[in-house]
């Protein structure tokens, strides 16, 4: 159910007001509104909050960030970060910057240098294995290279699709060295040709700016591997290795030592200034004299004592939170807040998807709760199915914990799992009428009706149409009620007279014309047959009344939604004569293996069917034809200034 909503005023000293708001923060009760919205123009006294330190606050959140992720993670230490927070809360904020920028001081410098070295060595040593790997493919070709002074060699990697470059290649250096060069290639792999070309350092410029216009793969080893055997070149890469590697972990032992000592130090002011941060946000919403603070916000009642106690608990009399007169004007900007038990709040995220109830208009979500079940189980009204439906749910659940949606979508069907397994039990059905022809179950019997849902068809079709009589007449009786509620605010007065008027002459409309058909049909006692028309009589100015002349068609409407409820009993009864054509079809087999198959793909067809088909139709009944008689939606969530949940 929706909870009553408090206006509050928080006003105290300036100087207090960073505390009070992380006091705030830390409660997570008031949802805040903007005091600047009621300042009027031309006063000089009350003005906007100036937001003082945000940037600062900020930057040094981003360094003492990047510091973090500059440290290896270690076991945290939880309890001291909490104490090392809660001594923080207590600081201004001049106080907690300045010990941030110590910290920064201290540390940013040396973890940057390190994360800095560590980068270059990691970058050095996949140079290295890149020169290695090309080395060991070109070293079988060492033995056919010339050894000429003033010559340069040069390697280049070519695949093996691109072959027919080689040829071009040669022509190439041919024209460019006047034939002054040796070319030699060889296949190291599969996929790759070595060439090495070999050629008088004067061509130099002319050779590289050739294989750079053709995106050849020319490799260039630096200048101290130049002109050494390969088996050298290669010792000398394996020793650079090495100590790059050494280095890196000596790097990483100065970070986990440096890590030990400070993080949970970081930890904790990292967390403080998130909170700041996040509190700073908010500080356009205040309001400010030249001395004193102002706070506005709204707070659920049973919340307000709660909130008072804490805020004098930590400032005593010098902060003050005062419970605001309501009108029923202000009221109506009053926040939304569920505070539905467990078994409702699935029913209650479905109302969010579709519109949120305004303050002090009556919440669906519990009734929802009530019928949808009931209505989803008269449907599916199959003790197999309704086991089968809770096992898929429960399933679900457990397998993506993480998504909400689902979540609340499978506690629904969980739900309404229950009310399939006892409607089935009534209906003598399990999995169709297999269960009654092994004499497991058989249908019940009420005022002389056996249960079962192939015979019963027109007793079942009266309950359904019962029900939705029943369904619409309480959703008019709850139009009334909000309407009565809506006329403490002058401005809805006259509408709500009219709506009062509409809905009460739907009531009566629809308790006559039961009167005289059920007088017809000699159900009910004749001598109530003029109550009826009376009240059919009585019943038409107010509705014109309420909604004009097009009121009248709006009866014929509202009999269709009642009408529309039989689809209770006609999604049960296409439900049923599946699972019997799946059960007969089976038994028709001659091989049980495949009469047991075509059975079981039929029934799980049915049961898919089962657990969407009746889930949309209730939906629809509820959010159509029974929301729509007194629910208006259109209302603003409660959004209490608070931290939200961290992943852990």
């Amino acid at each position: 159910m929706l909870q009553k909503m408090v206006k509050i005023q928080v006003i105290g000293p300036k100087k207090d007001l960073p505390t009070v708001v992380d006091t705030l923060y830390r409660l997570g009760t008031v949802h805040l509104e903007d005091v600047t919205a009621t300042i009027s123009r031309g006063d000089t006294m009350l003005r906007r909050m100036e937001v003082v330190k945000s940037d600062e606050l900020i930057h040094n959140l981003e360094k003492i960030g990047g510091i973090l992720f500059a440290l290896p993670r270690i076991q945290e230490d939880k309890v001291k970060q909490t104490g090392i927070y809660d001594e923080l809360s207590k600081k201004s904020d001049d106080e907690i910057l300045a010990r941030a920028n110590t910290l920064v001081g201290e540390l940013e410098s040396i973890t940057k240098n390190y994360a800095t070295d560590k980068s270059d060595l990691q970058f050095t040593i996949t140079n290295l294995d890149k020169y290695e790997n090309i080395i060991e493919k070109v070293q079988p070709l060492e033995n056919q290279l010339p050894e000429l002074e003033g010559f340069e060699v040069t390697f280049i990697l070519i695949e093996r699709e691109f072959a027919d470059v080689l040829e071009i290649v040669r022509n190439t250096i041919f024209d460019i060295t006047n034939n002054q060069f040796e070319l030699i290639s060889a296949g190291v792999d599969k996929k790759t040709i070595a060439t090495i070309i070999v050629y008088h350092k004067r061509f130099s410029d002319q050779v590289h700016g050739f294989l750079y216009s053709q995106n050849v793969n020319e490799i260039r080893l630096p200048p101290e591997y130049v002109g050494k055997p390969f088996k050298e070149i290669l010792t000398l890469i394996g020793k650079r290795k090495e100590q790059a590697i050494e280095d890196i972990h000596r790097i990483d032992r100065e970070l986990t030592n440096l890590s030990t000592k400070r993080y949970d130090d970081l930890a904790a002011m990292h967390r403080i200034l998130s909170t700041r941060s996040e509190e700073l946000r908010v500080f356009h919403k205040f309001g400010q004299t030249d001395y004193t603070f102002f706070i506005l916000g709204w707070i659920p009642k049973k919340y307000f004592k709660e909130s008072q106690k804490a805020l004098k608990s930590s400032f005593g009399e010098r902060v003050v939170i005062i419970e605001l007169p309501l009108t029923p004007e202000i009221e109506e900007e009053a926040p939304t807040f569920y505070d539905n038990p467990r078994i409702v709040k699935p029913f209650e995220f479905i109302m969010k998807l579709i519109s949120l109830p305004k303050y002090g208009e009556i919440d669906p979500s519990p009734l929802i709760t009530i019928f949808f079940p009931i209505f989803f189980g008269l449907m599916v009204g199959d003790i197999a199915y309704g086991i089968i439906i809770l096992g898929f749910a429960l399933i679900m659940k457990k397998r993506y914990r993480q998504m909400d949606w689902l979540q609340y979508l499978m506690n629904i069907l969980i739900i309404s799992s229950f009310p399939s397994i006892f409607f089935g039990f009534l209906f003598g059905e399990f999995f169709g009428n297999f269960g009654e022809q092994l004499g497991w179950i058989h249908p019940m019997k009420f005022m002389g009706v056996t249960l079962n849902r192939i015979e019963a068809i027109l007793p079942l079709l009266l309950l359904a149409i019962a029900i939705g009589v029943f369904h619409v007449i309480l959703g008019l009786i709850l139009g009334i009620v909000n309407a009565v509620s809506r006329m403490r605010c002058k401005k809805y007065v006259h509408e709500s007279k009219k709506q009062i008027c509409e809905k009460g002459g739907m009531i009566m409309v629809f308790i006559g014309i039961i009167l005289v058909l059920g007088t017809v049909v000699r159900m009910i006692p004749t001598v109530l047959q003029s109550p009826g028309v009376i009240l059919i009589i009585i019943a038409l100015p107010l509705i014109i009344y309420g909604r004009g002349f097009f009121g009248v068609f709006e009866i014929i409407g509202t009999m269709g939604n009642i009408l529309s409820y039989a689809r209770i009993m006609a999604i049960g009864m296409a439900s049923v004569v599946l699972a019997l054509v799946a059960n007969q079809m089976g038994g028709m087999m001659d091989v049980a293996l495949v009469g047991f198959l075509i059975a079981a793909l039929l029934h799980i067809l049915n049961i898919i069917l089962a657990m969407f088909s009746p889930f949309l139709h209730s939906l629809r009944l509820h959010l159509v034809e029974f929301d729509s008689k007194f629910y208006e939606g259109g209302g603003k969530m409660y959004k209490p200034f608070k931290k939200e949940k961290e992943s852990s």
